[in-house]
């Protein structure tokens, strides 16, 4: 699936760093000229809604996507009051993410459910029905509302992203999400393998692709890249992430636009010794080298 607008570029606000860097990290995507901030909501290190709503009030112009907010951690109509909000006093901005969440560490929680994809698709329904100013009752499996309606909701409403691993997650993903959402350490080639199984499932009118990219410039950018890929539990592979000068990384991005992708979102290594001039290295030497043909 090709078009004629290149990929969003973006930088991700990984749980290795703390708080106290999102600021800055905001800022310099913002001066860098890159399109997107995506923030995390993982156990037990960041609140995406809480990311989020800074690095919006932080900044005028980037897009903040979460990704992802697990589902059996929040209550439905919570997320939908505080997405609604959040697109509400920053319109247009906002990209929401929702996934079944880390097994394991759902069951710490005490939020572990017996069919995490029911789950998700009851939570996904109510949640778009909810920011789409729809009054809702429905009694599933995990979901139960009884008449509620927001009072303000947001017009019109941030899209929503859903994100997976498996074959099914990815299936459901790309049937109700408005896009697909997917973490790094997946090879360039599995990227394009995915892009192509779903593109027939996905049924909304976006059918946007978003893919964290591992990436590493500079000294020592290859041994960094290869030490970060086990980090996350899988063995490195070539086509997994990118290291490299301004026009390798580029050259990446257009492989990855041509394989159907919509925006690609940067993902620094734990170890990575400047962050904010990695990002100004993506935004003002990366960026103009993107080719044109990107995912439509």
């Amino acid at each position: 699936m090709t078009g004629t607008r290149p990929p969003a570029l973006g930088i991700a606000y990984v749980p290795t760093l703390p708080p106290e860097r999102l600021r800055g990290l905001a800022r310099a995507a913002e001066d860098s000229g890159l399109d997107e901030l995506w923030v995390w909501e993982d156990c037990f290190k960041q609140s995406g809604i809480a990311s989020a709503a800074a690095a919006l009030a932080w900044t005028v112009r980037i897009t903040v996507g979460i990704g992802l907010l697990p589902v059996p951690l929040r209550n439905v109509a919570l997320t939908a009051m505080e997405l609604a909000n959040l697109e509400r006093m920053f319109p247009g901005r906002l990209v929401a993410g929702t996934g079944h969440g880390v097994q394991p560490w759902m069951e710490q929680t005490g939020a572990r459910v017996a069919s995490p994809l029911t789950l998700l698709r009851e939570h996904t329904a109510a949640l778009r029905s909810l920011l789409e100013g729809e009054r809702v009752t429905t009694t599933g499996r995990y979901v139960r509302l009884t008449d509620v309606v927001l009072d303000w909701p947001p017009a019109p409403p941030p899209p929503l992203m859903l994100g997976g691993a498996g074959p099914k997650a990815l299936a459901l993903a790309a049937e109700l999400g408005d896009g697909v959402l997917l973490g790094a350490c997946i090879s360039e080639s599995a990227v394009a393998e995915i892009a192509q199984r779903i593109a027939p499932l996905q049924t909304r009118p976006s059918r946007a692709l978003v893919h964290s990219h591992l990436v590493a410039t500079g000294a020592g950018a290859q041994e960094r890249l290869e030490r970060e890929v086990p980090r996350w539990g899988a063995s490195y592979a070539p086509d997994i992430g990118i290291a490299g000068d301004a026009a390798a990384v580029a050259a990446s991005v257009d492989r990855l636009a041509a394989a159907g992708v919509s925006s690609v979102c940067f993902q620094p290594t734990e170890d990575e010794p400047d962050l904010e001039g990695l990002v100004h290295f993506l935004g003002s030497e990366v960026k103009p080298l993107v080719s044109s043909v990107g995912a439509g």
